[in-house]
């Protein structure tokens, strides 16, 4: 039980992501509109920093042109999460991890 709490918050933190994006950039996708007399739509492309996705992301993607794929967004939000707690951590703990080699000579 515990654990769906815990991926229902992560769902959640990401579809505000995704409607905090939409307001966001309202403002650019008027001035694009107005500017260049096209019709223009904002999809907030949102990973979560665990991989999560919503349902809306998939259909974002279908609506780009291209080859898009989900795995993909998934594994470069891991891999920079992982990334990132790495280089946190050795800023961190770098002082005890350094070692130094005396020689006898």
């Amino acid at each position: 039980m515990h654990v769906n709490r815990c991926c229902n918050s992560f769902i959640k933190n990401v579809v505000k992501k995704e409607a905090e994006n939409i307001l966001k950039y309202k403002d650019l996708l008027i001035e694009v509109q107005r500017m260049w007399n096209v019709k223009a739509e904002v999809k907030p492309l949102v990973t979560g920093a665990t991989g999560t996705i919503t349902q809306s992301l998939r259909q974002y993607l279908s609506n780009i042109s291209g080859k898009h794929g989900v795995k993909e967004l998934q594994k470069t939000a891991v891999l920079d999460t992982a990334h990132l707690l790495r280089k946190v951590v050795m800023q961190k703990y770098k002082p005890y991890l350094t070692c130094e080699i005396i020689a006898d000579t």
